[in-house]
């Protein structure tokens, strides 16, 4: 699998520019959270909006670099800003079929993925991440390889390693090049939320 990689000056730039002057974006503080600013629970409508704004402002930190906005499927990109401290969360957006990777609201990483074909939807919501295993073996399709296994449902939907053919081909799981796989797995922790929106 083919990776982008952001390196030099330039890119450094950018990064920082990302984590200290985009407006709306929340600052690096490790213990802050999209879903602490309210006392009461959220109702569904707000987790909704919430859901639409963190894959909205991925895109529109994404569109500032238009060499990562044209990813073949397999090809993802990390950012300099990687670097940034702050809690993990990972935006999935099944429409365009990539996985955005935010630091305290500040997009780090990229990646295209493969979702569920038809007839085995990759379901949308809010998720944490249940589970993780670097070595693991589907127990409902044929122990099919999920390398770097990170679950989101008991009932078999997961990250994982897999084939990226350019479209849904899944039986439901999100899959990931497998060098990014890898490296998102050491980036997350249980509890790591995932956001998976259509």
């Amino acid at each position: 699998m083919k990776s982008l990689a952001f390196v030099g000056a330039a890119t450094a730039a950018l990064g920082l520019a990302l984590a200290t002057t985009s407006p709306g974006i929340a600052s690096a503080d490790e213990n802050s959270s999209p879903f602490e600013f309210r006392e009461a629970p959220p109702s569904e409508m707000d987790k909704h909006l919430a859901r639409e704004g963190l894959a909205s402002r991925a895109k529109s930190q994404l569109h500032m670099n238009a060499a990562i906005d044209d990813l073949a499927p397999g090809e993802f990109a990390w950012l300099d800003a990687r670097a940034v401290n702050g809690n993990t969360s990972i935006v999935v957006d099944l429409s365009d079929q990539k996985a955005y990777v935010m630091k305290s609201g500040i997009l780090v990483g990229v990646s295209t993925i493969s979702s569920g074909k038809p007839g085995h939807d990759t379901p949308t919501g809010t998720f944490e991440i249940l589970e993780k295993n670097v070595e693991h073996y589907s127990n409902l399709y044929d122990d099919a390889p999920m390398p770097y296994m990170q679950r989101l449902t008991w009932d078999g939907i997961a990250l994982h390693a897999g084939r990226l053919p350019g479209y849904p081909a899944s039986h439901g799981c999100i899959r990931l090049p497998h060098e990014f796989a890898a490296e998102l797995f050491a980036e997350t922790d249980i509890g790591t939320t995932v956001t998976v929106t259509s």
